[in-house]
């Protein structure tokens, strides 16, 4: 054999093999495992941080969006509709439109349809813009001085057609069930009611400082809608079968209405105080919002 030979025989003794041994192996593994915890250890503060801001947004997002809601029909209720059975509930008579009908006939033009202060009305026409045009089943409400009259129907009637009179006459011309107006009214307004939704009643149901094993409240914020009217105050908040959902995970809620406002006693307040919690993360939202209570 040749000496060439003999030392590539050599050579290829000594080669080392290809990989890695399990001494390599092991301790790359524990390299790996301590940089793993100590990444672990500074980045999960930062991560549960971060976490915890972005369940607070949503909260405060879902907070405000169901403060709004309620707002929205508390705007736009018939005067004097509020009432408060319970300090997690209160039901009103949101309205979808109003304005001023005519007082008396028109003595130059003719062909109008006007109010009879001394008998009761079956049409009259309506002298300004409807924000929503009224549809036949929903309710004209007049003079609502208290919270009683238009649950009880006494100032309230339904509207059978809707139609465009000759243009000296109105905008519009509304025909109802046969009612007689309110005496001694004088203010010429009235607001309709959508006969899809009459009555609203807000309900927070299971609102607890006590959590789930997640970290979750217990409590629901309920819508109820198209139930009628009741006729007499109600004494506890009402079941919510079928009710929309408006809000989950309420820790607490309180509601709270003072129906004689400011120096006029024409205008109520509501406040609304609303605490979610989810994930162990709270959000509060307290809103109020004055109510016109002058029919």
């Amino acid at each position: 054999m040749s000496g060439q030979a003999r030392a590539c025989r050599r050579q290829s003794r000594l080669r080392r093999p290809g990989g890695f041994t399990l001494v390599e192996m092991v301790v790359a593994l524990v390299v790996f495992a301590s940089l793993a915890g100590v990444i672990t250890l500074f980045l999960r503060p930062v991560l549960n941080t971060y976490l915890g801001a972005r369940t607070r947004a949503a909260l405060a997002a879902e907070a405000d969006a169901a403060s709004r809601t309620m707002l929205r029909d508390v705007r736009s209720a018939v005067p004097n509709s509020i009432r408060t059975p319970a300090s997690n509930c209160f039901e009103l008579v949101p309205s979808s439109a109003g304005g001023r009908y005519r007082m008396a006939a028109d003595t130059v033009n003719g062909n109008s349809a006007a109010v009879d202060p001394a008998a009761a009305t079956t049409s009259f026409d309506v002298l300004s813009p409807l924000a929503t045009l009224p549809s036949a089943g929903d309710w004209v409400v007049v003079d609502n001085q208290n919270p009683g009259d238009v649950y009880a129907g006494s100032n309230r009637s339904a509207i059978t057609a809707v139609s465009t009179p000759a243009a000296s006459a109105g905008r519009h011309r509304l025909a109802i069930n046969a009612m007689q107006f309110p005496l001694g009214y004088d203010g010429g307004r009235f607001t309709v009611v959508d006969d899809r939704q009459k009555a609203v009643f807000y309900v927070c149901s299971g609102a607890s400082s006590t959590l789930d094993g997640s970290g979750n409240a217990p409590g629901v914020l309920y819508r109820l809608k198209n139930y009628g009217f009741n006729a007499s105050m109600p004494s506890a908040c009402p079941a919510t079968s079928g009710a929309d959902v408006v809000a989950t995970n309420l820790r607490s809620c309180r509601f709270l209405y003072e129906p004689n406002q400011g120096a006029t006693q024409q205008s109520g307040f509501v406040s609304l105080q609303i605490e979610l919690t989810r994930d162990n993360e709270t959000a509060s939202l307290v809103l109020g919002a004055h109510v016109a209570n002058q029919p």
